[in-house]
């Protein structure tokens, strides 16, 4: 039978009962808390961000926040992508919001202005900001309004974007991968790039105890999948270029990207073909070459799955 220990009881509730919880009545009081935060001395990693909750853009990163109660918060009902700036331009924004529409669609979430609207906002956003290398990320929510389930009875959805200032650079060196015991997501919620992150952060969590850069699903039907947050692609001994099919995985821009870039190599004798297929777990990890991509990356080299080397692991 279980027992309580009453006095290690008491005794946490005795030291509990010392600490002091402030309360903050005053909005500038609590403004000089959360700005003291940020005054450090040190460069800002969020120059600006947008909210359309009040209507503009912040440079001040301790009013970067959102509602408690948005349902993109507290039910996860809320989609995202992100863009690339590069030189202080924006890589590939128009197909990273064609999917960003597609995902609010599945998601049953309207955007609370047009798709040139929300194209000039981001636009003016990253200028604003004055970055030149980092990325943009963005967001519809629901919106903020109860914490009921349904979304039926909220004023609007929200719109929020936050430009990162971060220097990603090209890794040239191999990264050790495995193969995730995290379940992946049903199709439905792989294809939609929505907010419900947590397979993906298990899996990578999973991976670096495991002493590896992050992991690689593998599906039901043991065909390879995805990485938490990047594709996959390989390069077979016969010099084909091959990828994953995208009906069960998020379609990467950066990947439909390579492939659209990749005949080239195709016309230059460096690559036999091109194609999507399903891949076996035995088929990816006898490749000569495998690669992580994603808008980040873009292209991070895989030496190593699961304690075995990719083609000669360097």
């Amino acid at each position: 039978m279980a027992t309580i220990n009453n006095s290690s009881s008491e005794s946490n509730q005795s030291e509990s009962d010392h600490v002091q919880v402030p309360v903050y009545t005053s909005t500038s009081q609590l403004l000089e808390k959360l700005q003291g935060k940020w005054n450090s001395g040190k460069k800002q990693p969020y120059p600006a961000m947008y909210s359309s909750i009040f209507g503009g853009i912040t440079l001040d990163p301790a009013m970067m926040v959102i509602p408690i109660d948005d349902h993109m918060v507290h039910r996860g009902h809320g989609v995202f992508d992100t863009a690339m700036i590069l030189d202080g331009f924006l890589y590939e924004l128009d197909v990273h919001l064609d999917r960003f529409l597609r995902s609010a669609s599945m998601a049953k979430i309207s955007s609370p202005f047009p798709r040139s609207t929300l194209g000039s906002i981001l636009i003016q956003l990253t200028a604003v900001s004055q970055c030149r290398k980092g990325s943009l990320r963005y967001w519809l929510s629901a919106g903020p309004g109860n914490f009921l389930l349904s979304s039926a009875g909220l004023p609007t959805s929200a719109f929020y974007a936050v430009v990162i200032d971060a220097d990603y650079n090209q890794c040239k060196e191999g990264v050790k991968v495995v193969t995730s015991t995290v379940p992946m997501k049903s199709p439905l919620f792989a294809t939609m790039k929505n907010v419900n992150y947590l397979p993906n952060v298990l899996s990578v969590m999973e991976a670096e105890e495991k002493g590896a850069f992050a992991s690689i699903w593998v599906d039901e039907e043991g065909y390879i999948a995805e990485g938490p947050n990047v594709n996959v692609a390989f390069i077979s001994k016969d010099k084909e270029l091959l990828m994953p099919f995208f009906d069960k995985i998020l379609s990467g821009c950066t990947a439909k990207r390579l492939l659209q870039l990749a005949p080239k190599l195709v016309e230059q004798g460096l690559l036999k073909s091109i194609k999507t297929a399903n891949i076996t777990l035995e088929q990816a990890k006898s490749s000569s070459e495998m690669m992580f991509i994603g808008s980040s990356l873009p292209i991070l080299p895989i030496i190593m799955w699961d304690e075995q080397p990719i083609g000669d692991g360097k």
